[in-house]
């Protein structure tokens, strides 16, 4: 009975110690999930916030923008000024103008995504971009090229944000160019996943700012806006996706859209 009793003592310590152990985890992943919800709950809050605050701001802004054009229409050409006023005001009304666009960027970037899903066809929604994009990049002497798929590759998105994920690192690409090159679109599959790399032979990333590329307002742009490659990653995301982004500096830069097949 001895040799039974002790086994039978050692079977319930081990059993408590896992019980104990599972227990610790469970009650710390509790922990984790309550401080994810409210990181989340906090960032739903500041993101309301912050929308109500850009709308705020846009309705006087529109007020100041039509007081300048009124002003200008006011302006007498005879006036001895009339050059310098005429110009202070061309300014104060391009820096609305931007201010205006600013927090547009900003509302579409913070404010919540509804997707619209259908089958799409990645080779005919790249078709259509090239199409649109392919006049503009030539001003760039940027030639815009599009290596379909030997076979459809169906993904389940919505159309106008998937073709304005894409038209961001097109965008992206070309500014990357400024003294021309090649931008080249790429649709094909990898597993489970429909990619469509964007691939330019424009100056490429250091080290140091690829890791805030998609960082929101972060950009190396003086005319950049620093939301565009923030909002093709956070359309990705919506769609169950993910962009991946790899640049060799002198040589070009290769982003890739990633969505579920």
């Amino acid at each position: 009975m001895a040799p039974f009793l002790t086994g039978l003592l050692l079977g319930c310590l081990v059993a408590l110690a896992i019980a104990a152990a599972l227990g610790l985890y469970a009650y710390r992943r509790i922990l984790r999930l309550q401080q994810r919800a409210k990181h989340a709950e906090r960032l739903a809050e500041l993101g309301t916030l912050t929308g109500g605050l850009a709308h705020e701001i846009k309705n006087p802004l529109s007020t100041v923008q039509l007081n300048l054009q009124l002003l200008q229409e006011d302006l007498e050409p005879d006036n001895p000024a009339y050059s310098r006023l005429a110009n202070r005001l061309r300014i104060a009304e391009r820096e609305t103008t931007r201010l205006r666009e600013t927090l547009d960027d900003f509302l579409r970037y913070a404010g919540k995504i509804e997707l619209e899903k259908k089958p799409l066809d990645l080779n005919a929604v790249c078709e259509d971009l090239v199409d649109f994009f392919a006049p503009q990049a030539q001003l760039q002497r940027v030639q815009v090229r599009l290596r379909r798929a030997e076979h459809p590759v169906t993904v389940c998105a919505d159309e106008r944000l998937l073709k304005q994920a894409l038209l961001n690192l097109m965008l992206n690409g070309i500014q990357a160019m400024p003294n021309g090159g090649e931008l080249m679109l790429n649709v094909g599959v990898s597993g489970k996943e429909a990619v469509v790399d964007v691939i330019d032979t424009g100056t490429g990333i250091d080290g140091a700012n690829m890791q805030r590329i998609f960082d929101a307002y972060y950009s190396t742009k003086k005319s950049g806006t620093g939301l565009g490659l923030a909002m093709t990653r956070r359309i990705a995301e919506e769609h169950g996706g993910r962009v991946t982004v790899a640049s060799e500096q002198g040589k070009g830069s290769d982003f890739a859209i990633r969505l579920p097949l």
